[in-house]
Formats: C-alpha cells, structure tokens, sequence
C-alpha cells in the first residue's frame, strides 16, 4: 500500500499542474516534504446573498423580492431616505485631469464661478483654475458641474453628478457627489453579470443600494469608497442597458430588519449552503444566519480543487517558523472553518481561516484538507499520524 500511495504522489506531481482558486498555479512539492490536498465549496464569504444562487432562483422563476427573503431572513422591503451619496475616487494624486465634451463650470467655495470650454483641464493642488485674467486660484472645495444631460470625465472616466476636488498635503482628493439612483446604475454591472436574468439583477440592485446605505464610511469627508472596500463603482463605464433598468424598476428599494435598512452582504457562490455571520464574522446577526441554496449548483465555483499544496508553501505563505507535519480545519456549523491547526515541528499554531484563504489564494473558507503523507520514507512522519490518502484526487475532492 505505501508503494501505491508513493507511486500516486509522485506521478499526480510529476504529470499534473493544479491551477490555485487565484488562477496562479500552485508551486509543486519537493521530495520529502508533505503533501496537502485542499478541495472546497462555493467562492467568498458565504454570508447573505448568493449571487449564482439568485441567478438560478431567477431562472427557476422566482422573483426579487422572494430571492432577497430567502438570503436575509425576517426582512422586508421598504424606500430609502436618502437621495445623494459621495464616492471617492482618487487621492494621494498630483494631478487630475477633468473633462466634458461640453462646456462646463467649476465653482469654488467663495461663490467664485469658472466658465469652462468643452474639452480637457488639468487641476493641481493649489486648484489654479483658467480665468480672463490668466490663472486663478480657486478656494477649496473646487466642485465641478457638467452641462445639462451632459457627464464629466475624470482622467478619462465619465461620471455622473459632481467632482470635488480638495488639497491634501500637497495632493488631491477627488470625491463623485451623485444621485443614489446614479451609483448604483455604476454598481451593479460590475457586482453581477449584465447578461443575467431581469430578477437577478433586480436582487443584485436592491442588495447593492441597502448595503451602500447601511455601510456609509464615518468620520471621512466621504460616504462610501469606489472599490472593494465598499463596492466596485465604474461609474457611466458600468452601465448596461440590462443592469440600469433593474435600478430603475426598483427605485430607493432597500431591504429593511426592523424599521432600519440592513446590511445586505453578498458574494459569488454558497456551495449549497450559506453561512452565518456569527460563523463568518464572529458576531451575530439576526438577518444574516446560515440557509440552504441548492439553487446554487448552477456555478462553475460550486465545487472545485482539489489544490496541490506542499509543505514547504504552506510554512511560507502562512508565515510558520518551523517545518509544517499537519494542517486541520477546524469548522463552524455552516461547514466553513472558522480557524486551522497548523502542526510543525515545534508545535501549533491556530490561523484564522481568513488569513488562510488570503494566504493560500482559497476561493473561499468551506474547505476540506486532506494529507497525503510524505512522498519520502519513512511515511509516519508526516501528517502527525493521520490516515494517508491513497484513494488518489477524487477521493480527496470530497468535501
């Protein structure tokens, strides 16, 4: 048996490259060290609302409002109160360049007001802005105001509603001051694929705007970030025909728990089962507790690995001091792992399953690890006396 399981090791490294969940390929195992197998389910956080899920409760027939009750349990749907958000959009710049393809104003804090040509105009921090005299310098904020139904570009970027511009130490904050309605037509595109069902995308607009408003940044001249530290905004870029009808078919709807608009986290694949936010977070909340998706099987990202991981990567990309024998997930209820045990030659370590995913480029924490042993005699001395896997990738793919 030990000659099979040494045979499969070697030609399964040898023969096969296993593509990480990042889409970099995991570096391969050297003689003598151990052999972890990692397979895994769905593709994020796990908790609220499963994007492939909704795709296939759309295509099941179901509508918005009974997709977004099915990942956010006890809420209903109600409006928004507010009208207008502020998204940043760059800082630490020394330049910005702004510009329309009509005739444009800037306005400044005194009341000053710019009366620009259509075309582009570079703005520095000291905000020295084209007046009849030559250049003026305007009084910060700078805010610039494009013609009727027309946009402004931000270093080629359109966008709609206002740009403000602010010095800071000798740099710039752009901020976009824009219709609610008009951030999220930027959103949802890049949230979810355009081409989508009607309801899917409807659920995605409907999560996008009540998360915007229950995550507003505090204590920033900002309400929200254009990136994944609040969601990925394109601005004009990010609308489709598809995406911008469901915001405008679902107009200030947000999902509401108890009178107040929650925080409607969502992310890519469940893997069949949603997670908690206590098993996730480490806090509970009482909208966000774990469901079943079997809607969810339609994703590419449902199942995949098993990943190739040896002993030697994981002691460098999780940091260890020593020569890792072992790795044990240590799961939740939901199936995800909260933490692992990382077993070296000294002793163990608990990794958060966060810094595990990051770390190893994990789609996501639902995972299985399974140890094939050492591909070097003497075999005991790897995987701190577990089982060997001899059943070869298959087996091990099972979560």
């Amino acid at each position: 048996m030990r000659a099979l399981v040494a045979a499969t090791v070697l030609v399964l490294i040898v023969t096969v490259t296993v593509a990480s969940a990042a889409g970099q390929q995991t570096p391969t195992s050297s003689y003598g060290e151990a052999v972890f197998l990692v397979s895994g389910r769905g593709y994020g956080h796990g908790v609220g609302m499963s994007q492939y899920g909704a795709y296939g409760q759309a295509l099941a027939g179901r509508t918005y409002d009974q997709i977004l009750a099915h990942y956010y349990t006890g809420t209903e749907l109600g409006k928004a109160g507010r009208k207008e958000v502020r998204v940043l959009l760059a800082e630490g710049r020394r330049a910005v360049t702004i510009s329309s393809s009509l005739p444009f104003i800037a306005v400044d804090a005194a009341g000053a007001t710019y009366r620009l040509p259509k075309g582009a105009l570079t703005v520095r921090p000291d905000l020295s802005i084209p007046s009849e005299g030559g250049l003026a310098p305007a009084t910060q904020p700078l805010v610039f105001r494009p013609a009727k139904k027309a946009s402004l570009a931000l270093d080629g970027r359109l966008y709609r509603g206002k740009l403000e511009l602010v010095p800071q130490g000798g740099f710039l904050r752009v901020v976009n001051v824009v219709a609610l309605e008009s951030y999220i037509e930027g959103v949802v595109a890049g949230e979810m694929p355009y081409s989508w069902p009607a309801e899917a995308l409807k659920s995605q607009a409907i999560a996008a705007r009540s998360y915007a408003l229950a995550s507003l940044v505090k204590g920033k001249p900002f309400d929200l970030y254009s990136d994944v530290r609040s969601q990925v905004y394109l601005g004009v870029a990010g609308e489709k025909p598809s995406t911008t009808k469901a915001v405008t078919d679902t107009t200030g709807q947000v999902v509401l728990y108890g009178g107040k608009v929650a925080t409607t986290y969502y992310f890519s694949t469940s893997g069949g089962k949603t997670a908690s936010a206590a098993d996730v977070f480490g806090f509970s909340v009482p909208y966000l507790v774990s469901r079943p998706d079997p809607w969810d099987k339609i994703s590419p990202y449902y199942r995949w690995g098993p990943v190739l991981l040896g002993a030697r990567t994981v002691q460098a990309k999780l940091g260890a001091d020593a020569r890792v024998t072992d790795v044990r997930g240590n799961a939740t209820p939901s199936g995800r792992i909260r933490s692992v045990t990382v077993e070296t030659t000294t002793g163990s370590e608990q990794v958060p399953a966060t810094v595990v995913r990051t770390a190893l480029g994990l789609r996501s924490t639902w995972v299985t690890i399974a140890c094939s042993g050492s591909i070097a005699p003497p075999w005991e001395r790897s995987c701190s006396g577990r089982a060997l896997v001899s059943q070869g990738w298959g087996e091990a793919s099972r979560p």
